[in-house]
């Protein structure tokens, strides 16, 4: 038995220090080599102030600014410690009566508005963090996000087509339109 035990304990004290110390210090260096802006969680700063990350959605609540998905997430939106969906399915009273609330708001926000509403802006994500909006979604807020700031609305409309991102390598995903660096655009435009 003692004949075992230095062994196991040599190649435990061993597999602790290669797999919890070594390997995780050798994929964070290599991270912030190749990869610093990510691995520094894609920070956005605007007039050396951050104001938010690229990679987790944030709440945009005033008419003058897009908004993004919604967040299922609890107890606050956005909540990165607790991200998950609302799992209430499409057949679910609760949630069609909320996507409906949610139709209805974005009506009364712009009544003019004829355009079919895109889903992403009535329904919350799987993750509850997307930071990114459908360019459809971003287009039907054009009219009230130019009206709020008194801006030309083909003037927010160009700056929309200018953030549209392609998807992932030209091959995953659908193009998209980070909420964030769109609203920080339009602060910066005006």
């Amino acid at each position: 038995m003692r004949m075992l035990l230095r062994p196991l304990c040599v190649l435990f004290l061993l597999f602790t220090i290669v797999t919890g110390w070594v390997y995780p210090a050798v994929c964070t260096g290599v991270g912030r080599l190749l990869f610093s802006r990510e691995v520094s969680g894609s920070m956005v700063s605007v007039d050396g102030r951050t104001v938010g990350s690229t990679l987790i959605g944030q709440s945009f609540a005033e008419p003058k600014y897009f908004w993004g998905r919604l967040s299922a997430t609890a107890p606050m939106p956005y909540n990165g410690t607790a991200s998950g969906g609302s799992n209430l399915g499409p057949l679910n009273p609760a949630l069609q009566a909320a996507v409906q609330g949610r139709i209805d708001a974005l009506r009364a926000a712009e009544p003019g508005n004829q355009a079919p509403v895109p889903v992403d802006l009535v329904t919350a994500s799987g993750s509850g963090l997307d930071p990114h909006n459908s360019p459809a979604a971003a287009l039907f807020q054009v009219g009230r996000v130019a009206r709020t700031r008194q801006l030309d609305p083909a003037r927010v409309r160009q700056l929309v087509q200018s953030h549209i991102e392609p998807p992932q390598w030209g091959l995953f995903g659908e193009p998209r339109v980070n909420v964030l660096m769109l609203n920080v655009a339009l602060d910066r435009a005006q």
